[in-house]
């Protein structure tokens, strides 16, 4: 793993240039969780319906190298919780959800280009991260490596403040 790039940590906004940003914001929060490890807030918006919600996702990662191309191996903890009536307990459980995004930053600019989860036809699951790297690798060439939805541009800004109460 690598050591952590201070020229990554920081607040950055969303350069929306659709106009989707009307709903709410688009922003990552990313500071030093340990050497090699970030912590990464993501601060978005999710469509449930005909309603659009706050979404905020808490992610940990670390960057690797995919011939001298950075990624950054994202993982996140997704928890369910299923209700069983008004009597009995409901259900937690957990799962370890991971991502790959390749990256780059120029100037203040910092652009997030997600690797689809269809990216590979025929495998779903890899049985160790070697087996994963060959995947993307041979998958770069073919075009559909990204997810278009899950890629975006940040530019930093400083990060806001809190709002006191009246």
């Amino acid at each position: 793993m690598q050591s952590v790039d201070s020229s990554l940590i920081g607040y950055w906004y969303g350069i929306v240039r659709d106009g989707s940003d009307y709903f709410g914001v688009e922003a990552l929060d990313i500071g030093r969780d340990s050497d090699s490890t970030y912590s990464i807030v993501r601060y978005g918006k999710a469509v449930k319906g005909d309603m659009i919600l706050p979404d905020t996702s808490h992610f940990t990662g670390y960057v690797v190298y995919l011939d001298n191309e950075p990624y950054l191996n994202i993982m996140s903890t997704v928890v369910s919780v299923t209700t069983r009536g008004k009597k009995k307990e409901p259900v937690v459980s957990t799962q370890r959800i991971y991502h790959f995004a390749n990256f780059s930053l120029r100037n203040d600019t910092l652009t997030v280009r997600t690797v689809s989860e269809n990216f590979s036809p025929v495998k779903k699951t890899f049985r160790d991260p070697a087996e994963l790297r060959q995947a993307l690798v041979a998958a770069r060439g073919q075009g559909s490596l990204f997810d278009d939805l899950f890629s975006l541009s940040y530019r930093r800004i400083p990060r806001p403040g809190t709002m006191k109460g009246f």
